[in-house]
């Protein structure tokens, strides 16, 4: 997509609203990059993607230092939200909301603040609030009228402020159930089925393991878009964003994809400083310099700004 259509397209549109007129694209599947601080965004953005994701794995991993166990919170998440979705307000993001965090008044709390923050969408899961990673094992659920009671919290929330916004302010509900694990595939997409009738936009079963489950979910759950989650060395089999889109998904989002190469990469720059007393510069750093690095994260556009605003900061460069 160019930048001049994209322009145009997202002109005058809420996040929520970009989000929603992207899922409603005939033949067009979202592949959402997983992000989770400001540096993996930008570069994300860079590569000129439609729709970004943040990943509480990665939000826990890169703000706490901790696994993906429920241990982030509500205020820890929607900072970093907002941030990520501040960067470029054409771009939706889709952001992690685990249960809600809490009961049904605390899930109302989280989804006005996810929409104060510029979130396009969020999604809600139907574990405990110790919850853990949905591509681990032995996940502990709620009772079904607690997980729908979270939905239905959140859509109230949702109309709340849309009413009081005057239409301005909305967010996409994306239903998410880990019951596949514990209740097997007709009880979860029972429960996914019930969240939908009661506001939810988008449906998530996590934790499939074989390919006739993620054809079969798509069928299934139609008319209502169908979100995946392609966990790099998870335990649902490896999809591609189109092989993902003949089966009929609308979203397909990839929290690893900024997390992983991170492990690898900045492990052995660790190492590397720690055993050769010094640091490793690779030929584009060398040629590049630290202005290319900051140019990735919009040191020419600052400048210009600063200008532009009659500031003197940068008259002799930077």
């Amino acid at each position: 997509m160019t930048s001049e259509k994209k322009d145009t397209r997202q002109a005058g549109r809420t996040a929520a609203a970009r989000l929603r007129a992207l899922l409603q694209e005939p033949g067009t599947t979202l592949s959402c990059p997983g992000v989770y601080d400001g540096l993996t965004a930008r570069l994300a953005l860079n590569e000129g993607f439609d729709c970004l994701y943040m990943t509480g794995a990665g939000t826990a991993a890169s703000r706490l230092g901790m696994p993906d166990l429920g241990c982030a919170t509500l205020n820890e998440m929607v900072d970093n939200a907002g941030m990520i979705a501040s960067l470029d307000r054409t771009v939706p993001l889709i952001a992690d909301a685990d249960t809600g965090y809490g009961g049904a008044l605390m899930v109302a709390r989280t989804v006005r603040a996810y929409i104060t923050a510029g979130v396009a969408g969020l999604h809600l899961e139907d574990q405990v609030l110790s919850k853990r990673c949905g591509h681990l094992a032995h996940k502990e659920l709620v009772e079904e009228d607690v997980y729908l009671s979270r939905i239905r919290a959140a859509v109230m929330a949702r109309e709340e402020m849309r009413q009081l916004s005057g239409g301005a302010s909305d967010i996409v509900i994306i239903a998410r159930t880990d019951s596949l694990e514990s209740l097997g595939y007709e009880a979860a997409i029972s429960r996914l089925r019930k969240a939908i009738s009661i506001g939810a936009d988008v449906a998530f079963l996590e934790g499939m393991t074989t390919l006739a489950q993620c054809s079969q979910v798509c069928e299934d759950l139609a008319p209502t878009p169908v979100l995946l989650n392609m966990v790099a060395g998870g335990i649902t089999p490896d999809l591609s964003v189109d092989e993902a889109s003949r089966m009929g998904f609308k979203i397909v989002i990839f929290p690893a994809t900024s997390l992983a190469p991170v492990f690898e990469s900045v492990a052995k720059a660790m190492k590397g400083l720690k055993q050769e007393r010094r640091a490793q510069v690779t030929e584009a750093g060398r040629v590049g310099g630290v202005r290319h690095h900051f140019n990735l994260l919009g040191l020419k556009e600052c400048i210009q700004f600063d200008v532009a605003a009659g500031g003197s900061s940068f008259a002799k460069g930077a």
